[in-house]
């Protein structure tokens, strides 16, 4: 079988560019670095960003109309992008993958998974077997309290004073509701 023949294909970026983004990325990267810090107030995330700013350049290069400095250019990508980063780390699923993450554990489960376990053998071992199934149905099962009222075969009320019980025990509070989770 013999050798692939390989050519040269045009297109791409011109050598010229790359030359010139690395002589930009030699003068300017310290005071690109300095204003994503400056916005992230955050080193690493600066770094990564500081690489982003530069990778866009690259991108852009045949957009750049030397009208203004290179740097007005860069600080200019640098700020957008890193208010960009800024503004995707207020979104509310960020929020939501933190909690779920830190619910999760290490390995969906790991060592933390035992721990948890553990303690929440410990704290039914402490109740009655009624608020022991009121608290299995109701965290685990994610039952409403009319639901597990209607389990256990007592009152609303009574699910729900057993209920303050149990997070009282383990340290927490029950989320306000009526009678609905």
């Amino acid at each position: 079988m013999s050798q692939p023949v390989l050519e040269i294909v045009s297109g791409g970026k011109p050598a010229d560019s790359r030359a010139a983004l690395r002589e930009l990325y030699t003068k300017y990267g310290g005071t690109v670095h300095g204003r994503c810090q400056y916005i992230l107030r955050d080193a690493t995330k600066a770094e990564d960003a500081m690489q982003d700013v530069f990778a866009k350049a690259l991108t852009h290069w045949s957009e750049f109309r030397s009208e203004a400095s290179p740097l007005t250019w860069l600080t200019r990508i640098a700020t957008h992008h890193c208010l960009n980063v800024l503004r995707a780390e207020r979104a509310p699923w960020h929020q939501r993958y933190a909690r779920e993450t830190q619910a999760r554990g290490e390995g969906h489960g790991g060592p933390q998974l035992f721990e948890d376990r553990d303690a929440a053998r410990k704290l039914l071992a402490e109740l009655d077997p009624e608020t022991q199934q009121a608290a299995i149905h109701y965290f685990v099962d994610e039952m409403t309290l009319d639901e597990v009222a209607a389990a256990i075969g007592r009152s609303v009320p009574t699910v729900r004073k057993r209920l303050a019980a149990v997070a009282a025990l383990a340290g927490r509070e029950l989320p306000p509701e009526g009678g609905t989770k």
